[in-house]
């Protein structure tokens, strides 16, 4: 019997790495997201590059400054000499203080299960040393190294997935603005630039994730997209494993590709049709460093937490991002916020991660509740704070299909009452003000075979 398991397996296994995807939207659509994807339901995302040098307003900077916008203008009048350039910025982008492995820590630390790095942004300059971006990358200018290697390496050594985000577009390349003048009829910048630099950053790397941007100005003909994601889902070295987002076009978003991420920061509070990714900041304003943050622009813990367990009840991934300084350290605050994520991602996590969403997501009464769960017995209720009064209210879970009910971290009883309509009524065992404190809890809830 197990024999003849295994030679099913096999033969199951072999069907998926056999399968063929044609360059067009309806083949490349029915391709199967890897488990892992759906399993892993955090991640961190990292901005970082010459944007991190003048780390003022956003990762925007160049664009912003050439757009003559205000502030951009005063600032780069106040501090710096009237002819620099941006690309002078590059200098000074050293990463002298960068430390892969204490990043990888920090990351581990967090409960993250992938991490996405920006190899290149709409800027152009690649951190890593790029065959298609002379002199505008991170071994060529700048703190000469290999950025992405190095960390990937780091990583992975802590066993969490490594995934690229890249930029289609470039705000200044000429090749671009000239394909772009011709209103896309040519497209010499893919051929000569995207196309062969993105088959460079896969085989070099072979990331988990390919997480694509700079879409919405030219058609996924003109990016030639689904030729590529064909060649990767059928040649590349890493087509059985990797997942890839939905910005290949303009026309793509939302409709077409691995994972749907619709728009930044999409939390539609609702059960999606389709797997999709919330990418999300902890810095309420940009994806970069700011150095003039302040305070009141970075989530709460109770704001990341929240945001969490909405995302994964709702069927996504949350994909939380940070913004590195120039000389390569995570600011700490960055770091309190993925410490204290993982804190409560050590006791809460199997409501996390490998679960599935319930016939419900938010709780009909109680509005801070949401649910998730592993199997068709076992389901989580998360509530988001301490109740004043001890209780909560569950009106979606029935109290005559209830075995038992567990806080998760506590090994003490959970009084279970019956409440109006059917529903439950849960009483909090007593808990320490420590405990009491704990942003979030989860009840584990077994239902009657």
């Amino acid at each position: 019997m197990i024999g003849k398991f295994k030679i099913l397996l096999i033969y199951c296994l072999s069907i998926v790495s056999a399968a063929h995807y044609v360059a067009d939207w309806k083949s490349i659509d029915k391709r199967p997201l890897p488990e892992w994807y759906d399993n892993a339901k955090v991640g961190i995302f990292i901005h970082w590059g010459v944007f991190s040098v003048p780390s003022f307003g956003s990762e925007w900077f160049w664009h912003s400054w050439a757009s003559h916008g205000k502030s951009y203008d005063e600032f780069m009048n106040k501090n710096y000499r009237p002819d620099f350039t941006y690309a002078d910025f590059a200098k000074d982008f050293t990463t002298e203080l960068f430390d892969p492995t204490e990043w990888a820590s920090i990351f581990n630390k967090s409960g993250a299960r992938y991490v996405v790095l920006t190899s290149k942004h709409h800027e152009g300059y690649t951190l890593w040393p790029s065959n298609y971006s002379f002199n505008w990358n991170a071994k060529d200018v700048g703190p000469n190294k290999d950025l992405v290697g190095e960390l990937a390496e780091a990583v992975r050594k802590v066993g969490i997935r490594f995934g690229l985000y890249h930029s289609l577009y470039e705000w200044y390349n000429p090749l671009y603005l000239r394909d772009k003048k011709n209103n896309f009829r040519t497209d010499d910048f893919v051929k000569s630039k995207i196309r062969p630099e993105m088959e460079e950053l896969v085989n070099a790397y072979r990331p988990d994730v390919l997480w694509s941007d700079g879409d919405w100005e030219a058609p996924d003909t003109y990016w030639n997209s689904t030729d590529f994601l064909a060649w990767l889902y059928n040649d590349s070295p890493v087509k059985d494993r990797i997942v890839v987002n939905d910005r290949w076009g303009k026309d793509t978003t939302c409709k077409h590709g691995g994972y749907f991420t619709c728009q930044d920061r999409y939390n539609p509070g609702v059960l999606q049709t389709r797997k999709w990714e919330n990418a999300m900041t902890l810095d309420k304003e940009s994806w970069g460093f700011r150095r003039e943050a302040k305070l009141e622009d970075y989530l709460t813990i109770e704001e990341l937490i929240y945001t969490l367990v909405k995302t994964v009840s709702c069927g996504g991934n949350i994909l939380i991002n940070v913004g590195p300084t120039k000389y390569g350290k995570l600011v700490p605050i960055f770091e309190e916020r993925l410490e204290q994520l993982g804190s409560w991602l050590h006791i809460n996590g199997e409501a996390i991660y490998e679960t599935k969403p319930w016939i419900r997501q938010n709780d009909s009464i109680s509005s801070n509740v949401w649910y998730t769960q592993r199997d068709y017995h076992t389901v989580y209720a998360i509530t988001l704070g301490y109740p004043t009064n001890d209780t909560i209210v569950l009106g979606d879970v029935y109290y005559n299909n209830i075995k038992s009910i567990q806080l998760l971290g506590a090994n003490k009883l959970v009084q279970i009452l019956p409440a109006i309509q059917d529903g439950t009524m849960i009483k909090f065992p007593d808990l320490n003000p420590n405990d009491k404190a704990r942003y979030a809890f989860t009840f584990k809830i077994h239902y009657k075979q």
